[in-house]
Formats: structure tokens, C-alpha cells, sequence
């Protein structure tokens, strides 16, 4: 896999929005985007900060908005496709990972982590139940394909939707090194190419962050194990209002330099 197909580059000179974590709550998302629709300029970037997926009410309503909005921004004159990007998030992590359950070494245990951290709201909304891979997994691996593979011909079979899971990134930066836009957290002892999982599960260490990291100046993530909403530091950036957790859904617009030049909140 080449760089270009995990990390995004985002144009330089330009206004960058930044969405946070989304969480299957589509009736915030769709209020974002009304809000955001006349803010975005030609030419600004678009940066949607992972978990689509996962806990909300409405996981597929979610993903279908994400697929209208970015349909309704590439028709304004001036817009090029790669200026939406996609990060993968903990949620679409653990449904990547989901969908190949079969394969882990002690799949129910697993499956049990996934379940308590959301992944539920997710299998329902492809047409599947927890219970039944719950019991496919007590049956064994045959089960367990069988249970995943209807799950993956579900999302399959809704438009756009499959499509979106094979854009995802894990991060992206502008081209100048201002921003840098992460889900959750990185290990600044490590360069950008060597992070792995410490996108998804590193973010514990974020608040750390005094200095520019790995030649960027200023580093942005979308999800907070906390939720304490907008919290902007010189290096770092944590934008999450709890959505999905009984909080708003918040988004933030950086200008050409990387300070805060307006924010929305839903």
C-alpha cells in the first residue's frame, strides 16, 4: 500500500474545515451541513475526522449524508474531488476489522470489545443482529464467514456506501506542513509513516503535544475520549463535543496559516 493510499494531501493556501466524530447521529450531521453549506467557499478543503459509524441512531442515514453533501459541493464550480477527505476513525477500524472476525484468534472475546464500544448500531444497520454473530462464534469460523459475508453483501448492496469504507485515509496534511489531521492521537516519539494503530487507540497522550510534530506546526483530531469540545492548544487541536455521547457535533474551520477562523456547531 503506498503512501497516497493511506494518507491525503490537501492543497496549500486555502481555508481547511475539519468535521468532528459523527457517530451514527445523522439528524446533527444533516443540521452541520446545512450550516456549513453556505460558510464553504470554492476551493476550501474538507476534512471529515472518522467515526461515521457506530452508536448513533442512524449509522446508514449517516453515511448516505456524507455521500449527498460531498455530491452537492463537487457540483459548485471550481471543486475537485480531492479537496473531501475521508479519515478512517476507531468505529470504521473495528468494522474493517469486523468483517473479518473470522480470522481472529479468540473471535467472541473480541467480538464482546467491539460490541461494548458501538460497533452494534453498525451491524444493525446492515440488517445484521449482535446475537446472531454472538452465536456464529460460539459455532466457529464457518459460522462466523457466513454471518460476516451477509453483513458485507448488505453494505455492498447500498449505493455508495462500500465505496466511501475504500476512501478512507488515516491521516492528512497540507502540503506546506501547517495542519496536520489525525482521528484520535499519535505517538510523537514516531514518524508519520510508522504510527499504525496510534491513530485509532493513541490518544491518550495528545494532551503531550507542546511542539510542532514531524515538520507540522499544528496537529487536529476528531475524537476525544473525554469530549471536551473544542480545545486549541499552539501544536495541537481536539475537536469533539461528545456527538454520539449526548454532546453536539462540531466542525472548525482552519485558515491558510492554521488558526481558527471560524467554527459550527449542531
Amino acid at each position: 500500500m503506498s503512501d497516497k493510499d493511506i494518507f491525503a494531501t490537501l492543497r496549500t493556501g486555502r481555508r481547511t474545515w475539519a468535521v468532528a466524530s459523527i457517530h451514527g447521529e445523522a439528524g446533527r450531521l444533516g443540521a452541520l451541513h446545512e450550516a456549513l453549506s453556505p460558510r464553504i467557499n470554492a476551493g476550501d478543503n474538507l476534512v471529515y475526522l472518522g467515526n461515521y459509524l457506530g452508536r448513533g441512531p442512524d449509522v446508514a442515514e449517516t453515511v448516505r449524508q456524507l455521500l449527498l453533501f460531498r455530491r452537492a459541493l463537487l457540483a459548485r464550480p471550481g471543486a475537485e474531488c480531492e479537496d473531501i477527505v475521508y479519515l478512517r476513525g476507531s468505529q470504521e477500524e473495528m468494522w474493517h476489522k469486523l468483517l473479518q472476525i473470522q480470522f481472529a484468534p479468540n473471535a467472541r472475546q473480541t467480538l464482546e470489545w467491539m460490541l461494548e464500544r458501538g460497533v452494534g448500531q453498525t451491524v444493525a444497520a446492515y440488517g445484521g443482529r449482535a446475537e446472531d454473530g454472538l452465536d456464529a462464534a460460539a459455532r466457529g469460523a464457518l459460522s462466523l464467514t457466513q454471518w460476516t459475508n451477509r453483513l458485507r453483501d448488505a453494505m455492498r448492496a447500498v449505493d455508495g456506501h462500500n465505496a466511501l469504507m475504500g476512501v478512507l485515509r488515516h491521516a492528512a496534511y497540507t502540503e506546506d506542513g501547517t495542519l496536520l489531521f489525525v482521528h484520535a492521537g499519535l505517538d510523537v516519539n514516531r514518524p508519520l509513516s510508522q504510527q499504525s494503530d496510534t491513530f485509532w487507540w493513541g490518544g491518550r497522550d495528545f494532551d503531550k503535544i507542546d511542539a510542532p510534530y514531524d515538520g507540522f506546526r499544528r496537529v487536529v483530531r476528531g475524537f476525544d475520549r473525554d469530549h471536551r469540545g473544542l480545545d486549541a492548544r499552539p501544536a495541537a487541536v481536539s475537536l469533539d463535543g461528545g456527538c454520539g455521547f449526548g454532546g453536539p457535533l462540531l466542525a472548525a474551520c482552519f485558515d491558510a496559516g492554521g488558526e481558527i477562523a471560524d467554527t459550527v456547531e449542531a
